[in-house]
């Protein structure tokens, strides 16, 4: 069987994972034809690695020259993992034109223009889009989707979800790209489009409407002036603050960060430790919304980007009974390798409430073991995407351009919500795109 033929455009840190399993585990299936990136010292760098790793050095494009790689490389699929996340559909779009089925790292878009010529794209071509949500692959989430799908607490009428993220992880969204919202949607597209992807997927039903609220409280200069850090400036590396600021971000001090970020922001001006404090910064840090599904179910959720720990509370309430599944642990910061940048996993819990029950019969569940990224869900995915002859899966987790559709558009409808005050409807997102 011939290898299939793999492209990619966007080289950072999570570019990495998809090197790895080409060039490793799933070498035998497929293989790496082009690479393309704004940065020509991290075309260099991923081509080492893949030297490193066993795998032949490919050519390398610049991002300008990606219809020439396609054109020269003639590849089956295009991974996409470019930065910032307002790219993604750029080379989504552009990919399928060329005759390329797609993977995308969520989320596949950030707003709904962008969104409908994706859909648009994808009906005209005829080609294929994965969304790459590891979230979904994880076990432990695998078995709350199949207490639900068994239909142990009924119909869902409720869902309550709260996700902190802690104060290393989530003050690094505010460092990098992310801080706008014309480049990532805010976390509302970027970071949550993960959460709410996984209860479009745990419930099986898609949102109708949206109202949200949102503020920036913690990320802001007040902050900084409070700490008494009145010398600070646009970045860690070069700050007189270092020493006194709680979110120093050392980048010279890590391997892994200075290897692929400060030792090539000469090519193209990225900065990946601008000031947690800027007033550049337009996203939110608190954020609420009130979602409404097709069945009836109401979702209410809640994320900020300063606590103390990291995880989160959820909860679905049904006509049966009350599933309850929280999960705690301490985040990272993706390309650190010190002890802060990995994730300690303190603790997850599954409960099931059936109603009319005493508590002594309430039922828990003990998480499967699992290994990798994501809760271990980043080895199921890759399994997922790369095996030719990957086992049945009941759950369905492979994600479509639907899902990524759905996923997003919670977002987009929120950020549309807080600017105007008002309940936002998918469908008026949608439009006349076609989602099948």
């Amino acid at each position: 069987m011939a290898k299939k033929r793999y492209a990619h455009v966007g080289l950072g840190g999570r570019a990495r994972m998809y090197l790895e399993a080409i060039a490793g585990e799933y070498s035998d299936h497929a293989e790496m034809v082009g690479i393309c990136d704004l940065n020509p010292g991290r075309l260099d760098l991923y081509n080492d690695e893949l030297a490193e790793a066993g795998h032949p050095k490919v050519p390398a494009f610049t991002s300008d020259k990606f219809d020439d790689m396609i054109a020269e490389t003639k590849p089956d699929v295009v991974i996409v993992t470019t930065g910032p996340d307002a790219t993604h559909s750029d080379y989504i779009v552009r990919a399928m034109e060329l005759g390329c089925d797609v993977i995308t790292e969520k989320p596949m878009t950030t707003d709904e223009v962008k969104c409908r010529q994706i859909l648009k794209t994808r009906a005209a071509t005829g080609r294929n889009v994965q969304v790459a949500f590891n979230y979904r692959y994880s076990p432990h989430r695998a078995v709350v989707k199949e207490l639900i799908m068994e239909g142990r607490i009924g119909e869902v009428y409720s869902i309550d979800f709260t996700w902190p993220l802690d104060n290393d992880h989530g003050a690094d969204y505010f460092r990098r790209w992310h801080r706008n919202r014309e480049n990532s949607g805010s976390l509302l597209v970027h970071k949550a489009t993960h959460h709410f992807d996984l209860i479009n997927w745990w419930i099986d039903d898609y949102p109708e409407e949206v109202f949200a609220h949102g503020s920036r409280r913690y990320y802001r200069p007040e902050t900084a002036d409070e700490l008494g850090l009145v010398n600070r400036t646009e970045r860690c590396h070069t700050c007189p603050e270092s020493a006194n600021c709680p979110h120093f971000l050392d980048m010279a001090g890590s391997e892994g960060l200075k290897k692929l970020y400060l030792d090539h922001e000469h090519h193209d001006g990225y900065f990946r430790d601008r000031c947690v404090f800027s007033p550049d910064i337009d996203i939110w840090d608190t954020m609420s919304l009130s979602v409404r599904y097709s069945r009836g179910a109401l979702m209410n959720y809640t994320i900020m980007a300063y606590a103390p720990w990291e995880g989160y509370y959820l909860s679905f309430t049904g006509s049966k009974g009350r599933l309850e599944h929280n999960s705690s642990q301490f985040g990272y910061v993706s390309g650190r390798d010190d002890e802060h940048g990995k994730v300690h996993d303190e603790g997850t819990t599954i409960v099931l409430q059936p109603h009319f029950k005493p508590v002594a019969e309430w039922e828990s569940f003990e998480p499967p073991p699992a290994e990798g990224g994501h809760g271990g869900g980043d080895p199921i995915l890759l399994a997922d995407i790369f095996d030719p002859d990957p086992p049945a899966d009941p759950f369905k987790r492979k994600a479509s351009q639907k899902d990524g559709a759905y996923s997003i558009l919670i977002g987009v409808a929120a950020y549309h919500s807080i600017d105007s005050g008002k309940p936002v409807k998918i469908a008026d997102l949608i439009g006349d795109a076609p989602l099948e």
